[in-house]
């Protein structure tokens, strides 16, 4: 079991943080009270998941018990049974506090009565004890927020990109096209398998039109096409944070070409990611 715990000033990115770890594959609870760590960690071993499970929690200066000082502790004791590491985050109290002004939020500790400027200050002291244990300190004065995601997923992670999930998604033109959509592929061009009376009723995944279709050269080559302008600028999505990317391929009525073209692409890329997945937009029975 894999358990990070995020903490930090108000205003250093831990929002960011968790969204991060959210989309490598980690469960997220923000704001959780310090004390209930135990059994939310109890709860997950128990869990019974096919994978071990992979916890991200928030804990900061909201914290309900108000006293932090004995979460180093609470923490060296899951250490025996689970591994744990914390990711503590920080900026200058200067561009806290521009930070602040930018989004107008308020900051947890002015409820007690003291100026943001008087918070931003005493929530170090506040938040001491755990940053003193930190296994990663990560200072965000002067970064971006691509490179403060690039950072989270490089320390816990080890990689600076991350796949992104590939859903490509068939659909037919005279129903509209998906909104959900990040390209979109026309291939109404290619020999339509509905004027064969036998191959009407069928789809894009049964052989008598797999073979229909692959008997025309066009139909390869725009696999092809589609194929080497996804490689060309996957990467750049990668680079770029992006979670998932949807690809959907329209012919007229989303049955035949579409259905195979999105077959033969999703074959194509399963060798390079890790989740690919298919949606038929047309058949409502899948």
């Amino acid at each position: 079991m894999d358990l990070v715990i995020v903490s930090g000033r108000s205003g250093s990115g831990k929002s960011t943080a968790l969204d991060v770890l959210e989309d490598i594959g980690y469960d997220c609870i923000d704001n959780l009270p310090a004390d209930l760590l135990p059994q939310l960690v109890q709860k997950a071993r128990d869990s019974r998941q096919a994978d071990p499970p992979r916890l991200a929690v928030g804990i900061d200066a909201r914290n309900l018990t108000g006293n932090l000082d004995d979460v180093p502790e609470l923490i060296g004791s899951l250490r025996y049974d689970i591994r744990v590491s914390v990711l503590y985050l920080d900026a200058d109290d200067d561009i806290l506090l521009q930070r602040f002004h930018a989004t107008r939020r308020r900051h947890p500790l002015t409820r007690h009565g003291l100026s943001l400027t008087a918070a931003i200050g005493a929530e170090r002291k506040h938040l001491n004890a755990i940053a003193n244990c930190a296994d990663h300190v990560i200072d965000t004065t002067t970064l971006s927020l691509y490179e403060l995601r690039d950072c989270v997923k490089y320390l816990v992670a080890g990689t600076e990109t991350q796949q992104p999930e590939l859903i490509f998604q068939s659909f037919g033109f005279k129903y509209g096209i998906p909104r959900d959509s990040d390209y979109v592929f026309d291939v109404r061009c290619l020999p339509n398998p509905y004027w064969a009376p036998e191959l009407r009723s069928q789809t894009g995944k049964d052989p008598g039109v797999i073979s229909f279709l692959e008997s025309h050269p066009d139909t390869l080559d725009m696999v092809r096409s589609i194929q080497h302008m996804l490689e060309r600028w996957l990467p750049a999505f990668e680079t770029n944070n992006r979670a998932y990317l949807t690809i959907s391929i329209g012919c007229t009525g989303g049955q035949h070409r579409s259905v195979y073209v999105c077959e033969k692409l999703a074959e194509i890329f399963r060798a390079t990611y890790a989740t690919v997945k298919i949606r038929h937009r047309e058949q409502r029975d899948e």
